[in-house]
């Protein structure tokens, strides 16, 4: 099968070729004959090294490697100047070569998941790059071989051990998106307001106790995930971030939520697991546009009316809370493909359930049903049914129909 793809290529002229997922354990010589070669896609195999001679395919605009055993790669490859696009993650490589640097075109550098606590000095020759991605690393520090990288719009550090951001990066001014979750960062520098053209920030599970006021500046923002961090309370100023689409706002020390959320009503997706909330503000049914809201364990016993006017909803959280029933208005989301009510104290399913015909995945482990109502069988796409833990004793026999449906802890 190689040997055709391969053999297609040559004879029909083709610039790329696609060797992905193919358990190749080396790169097929006959790969090297492959004049005027533009792409070469080898990511998903088992190489454990490269060949020389990969070098010689100059014409190569784009290689991609990721997802192999690579713990080293050959010198060869720096004579690679027409690559504007590189792939190496999810190797196994603790170092760069200078080359990598040296690359005059490059555009997209992928070195996510691998074993890397530095980048050599000869990066700070990449002036052209415009996405890097480190994600997935051991940096413990921003090497400073980053700071003339000013072309900058992507730069993704999640998953390392950074523990504070350098000064240099304020120079890095056209930066869109810039993830940083799954660090060790205390605080933000009150440089980072020089970033204004940001509109995704990424700081999940860090160990932020408070955020700047200066997070207001960040007009251009439309995704901000804040998710697992430690923080008592959001600024005022952040009411000025009225682009936003996504707020993640799960898992901190938050109380309650400002009005001022109420504003943003471009939201899409807004998640708030883990927030102790008992009664969800009004605000919310305000934010029409939204298709995820994410309410787990936020201590809720009772749902309002007005959740039913949250009619683009397709996907609704609600696990680990105290509910005792449903709001008859919920079967107006028709939208819905995900409704998670698990590890709450549900005896009952309304017969309304039915309505909800788009249901792809309900889940409802961990409550106290006894039985189902027979509007189940309406739910033609549902294919997943999570009902451990309830003490049921049968289905009805309208589900008999839902042929594509996997039920997990049924009776």
């Amino acid at each position: 099968m190689v040997h055709e793809v391969i053999a297609a290529a040559r004879d029909g002229g083709v610039g790329s070729v696609d060797l992905s997922g193919r358990g190749l354990a080396r790169v097929d010589d006959a790969v090297r004959d492959l004049a005027g070669l533009t792409r070469l896609d080898l990511s998903d195999n088992r190489l454990t090294e490269l060949p020389d001679w990969l070098g010689e395919l100059t014409t190569l605009t784009e290689l991609r490697l990721g997802w192999n055993h690579l713990t080293g790669l050959p010198e060869s490859m720096g004579n690679l100047t027409a690559l504007t696009r590189l792939d190496l993650d999810g190797n196994q490589l603790a170092e760069l070569p200078d080359w990598v640097g040296r690359l005059p075109v490059l555009a997209e550098l992928d070195l996510d998941s691998n074993e890397l606590t530095g980048l050599p000095q000869s990066m700070s020759d990449s002036t052209g790059l415009t996405e890097l991605y480190l994600s997935g690393n051991r940096l413990t520090a921003l090497p400073e071989s980053l700071a003339s990288l000013t072309a900058l719009t992507g730069l993704y550090l999640g998953d390392n051990q950074l523990t504070a951001l350098p000064g240099w990066m304020r120079n890095l001014s056209a930066l869109t998106e810039l993830t940083l979750e799954n660090n060790q960062l205390t605080q933000l520098p009150d440089w980072a307001e020089n970033l204004s053209a940001l509109t995704l920030l990424d700081l999940s599970a860090n160990r932020l106790t408070g955020l700047p006021g200066w997070m207001g500046n960040l007009t251009g923002l439309t995704r901000l995930h804040l998710t697992g961090n430690q923080l008592t309370g959001l600024p005022e100023s952040m009411g000025e971030l009225t682009g936003l689409t996504q707020l993640y706002l799960d898992h901190n020390r938050l109380t309650g939520l400002p009005d001022w959320i109420g504003g943003f009503t471009e939201l899409t997706q807004l998640c708030l697991n883990g927030i102790e909330l008992t009664s969800l503000p009004d605000w919310i049914g305000d934010l029409t546009g939204l298709t995820q809201l994410s309410l787990g364990e936020t201590q809720l016993s009772d749902l309002p009316d007005w959740v039913g006017d949250l009619t683009a909803l397709t996907t609704l959280y609600l696990r680990g809370n105290r509910l005792t029933g449903l709001p008859e208005s919920m079967g107006n989301l028709t939208a819905l493909n995900e409704l998670d009510l698990r590890d709450n104290r549900l005896t009952s399913l309304p017969g309304w359930i039915g309505n909800l015909r788009a249901l792809t995945g309900l889940y409802l482990s961990g409550n106290r049903l006894t039985s189902l109502p027979e509007s189940m069988g309406d739910l033609n796409a549902l294919v997943r049914l999570y009902l451990d833990g309830n003490p049921l004793t049968s289905l009805p026999k309208s589900m008999e129909g839902l042929t594509e449906l996997e039920v997990t802890g049924g009776p």
